[in-house]
């Protein structure tokens, strides 16, 4: 039987798919109770996620991704330890690269909680809404990589993205990730994010990756890059001993966030 979080995510990506969902068609995918869909219908209508529907629900909103709507709420306690282990790698001074995700969102907000920060730090990044969280603050050189836009992930992709990384030079990087693995790498599952994430992290001192670890042993369908790329990965204490002396044996160094919540699946 599915977890609830598994299921709210199902629901929600196939609204993404088709626009509208039965309870009936749920309750048998899913393998649980029609009450028990009920439930998480009512409760996604809750978050403004879905309009519920006599038998279903329909998309609350066809121009905006269902499932980073969700994504923003799941993950909230491991998302924000990942954050405050990422600022505090952070000097005054430095210039930092945050990739798109909900993760870097959360960096971008820890770093708004920062005085030392917001008053001397250069950010380059090709997500706007992380240029928008950050442009309030005057001390905070903003640079955003022009680009064609992904109304789904809010990032910038392209040679417009690609030309403006390959002018600068950054100190750190911060990328955001829908899959890792001791094997397969970082991964994510869009081919021109997962170029721009490469680009970004290369054109680092130090490239880090920030995610959650829910991420852990999953497959993308896009490479972003190995250890060769990467210098470490910060993610959650829900993340094994197994999985870190793999990720280890695999040339990555693994920082732990403290967290007392739950983990999610977003990036």
């Amino acid at each position: 039987m599915s977890t609830r979080e598994d299921r709210l995510d199902r629901i929600l990506g196939r609204l993404d798919r088709e626009g509208t969902v039965g309870v009936d068609a749920l309750s048998e995918e899913l393998g649980v109770s029609l009450a028990t869909i009920r439930r998480d219908l009512d409760l996604l209508e809750e978050r403004r996620l879905l309009e519920r529907t006599h038998g279903g629900a329909t998309r609350k909103n066809v121009n905006y991704d269902l499932s980073l709507r969700y994504k923003e709420a799941a993950a909230t306690e491991a998302k924000a330890a990942i954050a405050r282990a990422a600022v505090a790698q952070i000097s005054p001074g430095t210039a930092v690269g945050l990739s798109g995700g909900t993760t870097t969102f959360q960096v971008a907000d820890a770093i708004s909680e920062r005085d030392d920060l917001v008053s001397d730090l250069t950010v380059v990044t090709n997500a706007v809404n992380v240029a928008h969280k950050l442009a309030v603050h005057p001390g905070i050189k903003v640079v955003v990589c022009g680009g064609i836009i992904n109304p789904s992930s809010f990032e910038l992709v392209g040679s417009f993205v690609d030309s403006v990384l390959a002018s600068i030079w950054l100190d750190l990087a911060f990328i955001g990730v829908h899959a890792f693995s001791a094997g397969a790498g970082v991964m994510t599952v869009n081919e021109a994010e997962a170029h721009v994430n490469r680009l970004m992290a290369q054109r680092a001192q130090r490239a880090v990756v920030v995610a959650d670890s829910s991420k852990y042993g999953r497959r993308s369908f896009a490479s972003v890059g190995g250890a060769d790329v990467f210098a470490s990965i910060i993610t959650d204490d829900g993340l094994g001993a197994e999985a870190v002396t793999e990720l280890t044996a695999a040339g990555f160094d693994v920082d732990l966030a403290v967290t007392d919540g739950p983990t999610g699946g977003t990036r």
